[in-house]
């Protein structure tokens, strides 16, 4: 230990390099003593005696601090000095590096780089970046936090930078790259349907839906594009609908105006709602004419509301209810089976807490949420009974709807036997949002289907989604009664509580492989306003999204 303190006490004596390429900055007790200048590694014949004999035999075994700060040291120096085969060689993939950080200085056009590493953690060391982009005569500085983690290389085991594009800069993944340049898209200024301009200061959750605004109606809009520096993504996140990114302004762009339906009143709601709750995403619609009133989402990161795909648990009853009725398998104030267990396709089913209701009405086990009611039910269905109706009905799974910005429209797979009868609860292979669920709810109250947006159609032309047909006027209103009285007497009768009006509702739990607790989710609606929200591993629907959702609720009356 004392000749390690030793080295730290000769690099702080040693001057920095100043110009270009300055030596990296070390800070954090324990690793100046691996700085660039060598600490206790060895020079000489000696040292490549050592080498070579370690070579014969590959490494193993938990990293030392001295193999985690030197790899690090390496890499950062080598970075920083613009030696991009130096740096992609101290990784575990010089091919994705050395392009990436090759990319940094040609494409991004950052200079004059200054890293500075922190104190490690087990095989993390946290570093900072001080650089300045620079576009002709344009010139502005960039500053970030990042991270690398040093492993052990496949084959010989020797420490190697963990490589990933996060680690030139937190916002990248792998594939996407850096560019600074013209700005693909000019700069757009959202409005909410009163007029006033949305930020991200106001709605801390809409940063990624104006990032696609901007995508979508930059060219559209009639502003003209500033200089940036921006993510370019590549195929996995594009895959992923993630979109580009703005990371730093080197000059501003004149922006274009688009109008978008929000209202500024429950947008404040909705925020309010999901602020420090990082996993939950709420949506609320107008349900006469699907214009989207808000939207918010936990965390600030990926659009959940609108582009999540995740088993949507017992709120996908409400679609499945609608069939039952309309194929006469079920009326809400008829006997409906509830068994404790309901076996079908070589599964097993059974309710929570594995309740039964004994003699009980449909109305009683949609109220309850009982599994085994709709589950009981699917040997006397098609395996594509309940992907028309979500079509044909809904609008859903169709993968034509057309909001303004990027979303996903749900998924109802065509299955059969054990799969088949998961999906009859939302499991199996469906896959929902909070904008779908809030569409599902708004089809009810409404009594057709009307595909959400959230800019109008009239702004670029575009068509929206229909659905072929709507539910018969008695099964619309059983549809209608069964998730009233399930606000008013069962599983959402909590959360509803102080909804007043013309209400309905539908809790849900979706339980999902690797978590603990499912997820809640909640749909309802109050007269003409809609809504939906998710809280992913939070518990049953009733007791975690359901206050939020009955929250936009009151909100919009």
């Amino acid at each position: 230990m004392s000749s390690r303190r030793g080295a730290g006490e000769r690099r702080r004596t040693t001057p920095a390099v100043v110009g270009g390429v300055a030596a990296v900055v070390v800070a954090g007790a324990g690793f100046g003593a691996w700085a660039m200048y060598g600490g206790e590694s060895g020079t000489g014949d000696d040292a490549r005696t050592k080498s070579a004999a370690a070579e014969e035999k590959a490494k193993s075994g938990p990293l030392t601090a001295a193999e985690v700060t030197s790899t690090a040291q390496g890499f950062l120096t080598a970075w920083q000095k613009g030696d991009t085969a130096g740096a992609a060689a101290a990784t575990d993939d010089e091919e994705a590096a050395r392009a990436l950080l090759t990319g940094y200085a040609k494409d991004a056009r950052i200079k004059d780089v200054t890293l500075t590493a922190g104190t490690p953690a087990g095989g993390k060391v946290p570093f900072s970046v001080k650089a300045t982009v620079a576009h002709g005569k344009t010139a502005a500085p960039l500053a970030y936090d990042s991270a690398l983690t040093v492993v052990r290389r496949a084959g010989d085991g020797e420490p190697r930078v963990d490589w990933h594009a996060a680690v030139v800069h937190p916002e990248l993944k792998d594939g996407d790259k850096l560019v600074t340049g013209e700005a693909g898209d000019p700069p757009v200024k959202a409005l909410d349907r009163e007029g006033a301009e949305i930020t991200t200061a106001k709605y801390p959750s809409l940063g990624s839906v104006l990032d696609s605004l901007r995508e979508k109606y930059g060219d559209k809009a009639g502003g003209t594009p500033g200089i940036e520096l921006r993510v370019v993504r590549g195929k996995e996140s594009k895959a992923d609908k993630a979109s580009d990114k703005t990371l730093l302004e080197l000059s501003k762009g004149t922006p274009g105006t688009v109008k978008t339906t929000l209202d500024p009143a429950l947008q404040a709601a909705a925020e309010k709602q999901v602020e420090g709750k990082e996993r939950a995403s709420v949506v609320a619609l107008r349900a006469s004419t699907g214009e989207v009133l808000a939207l918010a989402n936990g965390g600030h990161g990926f659009n959940t509301a609108f582009q999540g795909s995740l088993a949507p648990g017992s709120t996908m009853k409400v679609v499945t209810a609608s069939m039952l009725i309309e194929k006469n398998l079920a009326s809400m104030d008829e006997k409906h089976p509830c068994p404790k267990y309901f076996s079908y396709g070589g599964w097993k089913f059974q309710n929570d807490d594995k309740f039964e209701i004994k003699d009980g009405t449909f109305k009683a086990s949609f109220a309850r949420s009982c599994n085994t009611a709709f589950i009981s039910q699917a040997p006397k269905l098609k395996d594509d009974d309940l992907t028309r109706q979500a079509k044909e009905v809904f609008g859903l799974s169709m993968n034509n709807w057309s909001v303004g910005v990027s979303t996903f429209d749900g998924s109802v797979p065509v299955q059969s036997k054990a799969q088949m009868g998961a999906s009859l609860i939302g499991q199996g292979g469906v896959r929902m949002n909070p904008l779908n669920m809030a569409s599902v709810s708004a089809t009810v109250k409404a009594g057709s289907f009307h595909q959400p947006y959230l800019v109008a159609p009239s702004v670029d032309g575009r068509a929206l989604a229909t659905a072929s047909r709507t539910m018969s006027a008695g099964t619309l209103a059983q549809l209608r009664e069964l998730m009233s009285y399930t606000a008013a007497y069962g599983t959402a009768a909590e959360a509803m509580a102080g909804v007043s009006g013309d209400v309905g509702a539908k809790t849900g739990s979706a339980e999902v492989d690797g978590q603990k607790q499912p997820n809640g989710w909640f749909t309802a609606y109050r007269g003409d306003l809609a809504a939906a929200g998710v809280v992913q591993q939070g518990g049953h629907g009733g007791e975690t999204a359901g206050p939020l959702v009955a929250a936009l609720l009151k909100a919009g009356g």
